[in-house]
């Protein structure tokens, strides 16, 4: 492995911690003895550029300092590679991170992580979803929770999260079922109707949300969880138990695993680690060990 190591940074995750976080990470993979080359980005497209030039170079290990947005590039540009992907968790959501147990904004100790690791040689495969060409690590969310995303995207103002804030309170008072058509491993198509449905290869978004919260990154296998067509009142009294993951027991909440799913649902766009993937019909595939991570070994692993 070559000693060259890449940060791929986003200046602005996190309100500007992107930029301050890429020093200490530096530092720490300086001090470990790696050579450290920062790569920035005018936009996303060249930031993904940028970073599938640095794999195709031969670059020992991308380490990405800043939040799930930035993360979701580099996964397009590692996945499918023997280049390990390091993770520098500084946004504003950092579920990637938070899934396999790493640092969330602590720069120099995931930095340290990340050279121990490299140093030691030993690195974790996850696996992937994958949508068409398009990777992702966390969830792919549609439904409710994507038509806030949408509203949200939609609204000039307020600035930040009060934004989603807001369109959630908008879609919640225009709540109705979405009749979805759904396969599991190209099996036979359920017609239901749901609030929403979320596809998990890693157990949170949004923040640290465990939708489906039973998710593991390494069983080559999806959690797929339903919350079935339900009124404001009891969306309001389950919500707040997705931080918790307890929502999982309640009636109208079910969970599927699969190594693919198929969404059907008019008018309703899928969202992975918060990038937009286009409209429905959506077919996801989990892809075992699509990535090698920087990270300390699941529990119980072999």
């Amino acid at each position: 492995m070559t000693s060259q190591i890449t940060l791929f940074v986003n200046p602005t995750a996190g309100r500007g911690r992107g930029a301050r976080a890429a020093a200490p990470a530096a530092r720490a993979l300086r001090d470990a003895g790696f050579s450290v080359r920062t790569v920035l980005g005018e936009d996303a497209a060249d930031a993904l550029r940028r970073a599938r030039e640095a794999v195709g170079a031969g670059t020992g290990a991308l380490v990405a300092v800043g939040g799930d947005g930035l993360v979701s590039l580099a996964l397009q540009a590692v996945a499918g590679t023997a280049t390990p992907l390091g993770v520098i968790a500084v946004g504003t959501g950092n579920d990637f991170a938070r899934s396999l147990g790493l640092p969330i904004r602590d720069p120099a100790r995931a930095g340290r992580l990340a050279a121990e690791a490299l140093t030691a040689g030993t690195v974790r495969e996850t696996d992937l979803g994958r949508v068409g060409a398009k990777w992702f690590g966390t969830i792919l969310a549609s439904g409710f929770d994507s038509r806030v995303n949408d509203r949200g995207n939609r609204m000039r103002l307020p600035g930040g999260r009060f934004r989603y804030d807001l369109a959630m309170l908008a879609e919640l008072a225009a709540l109705r079922p979405i009749p979805y058509r759904i396969s599991f491993d190209g099996g036979p198509v359920r017609e239901i109707e749901a609030t929403l449905v979320a596809v998990g290869n890693g157990p949170s978004y949004g923040g640290g949300m465990r939708m489906c919260a039973g998710a593991e990154m390494d069983d080559g296998l999806f959690d797929v969880t339903v919350v079935a067509a339900c009124d404001r009142t009891t969306l309001l009294r389950v919500f707040p138990r997705v931080y918790r993951g307890t929502h999982l027991g309640h009636p109208r909440v079910s969970v599927h695993r699969a190594r693919s799913v198929t969404l059907h649902a008019s008018g309703t766009t899928g969202y992975a680690d918060g990038e937009p993937l286009g409209a429905l019909p959506l077919t996801a595939e989990c892809v075992p060990g699509a990535i090698r991570v920087l990270a300390p070994a699941a529990a119980g692993a072999r």
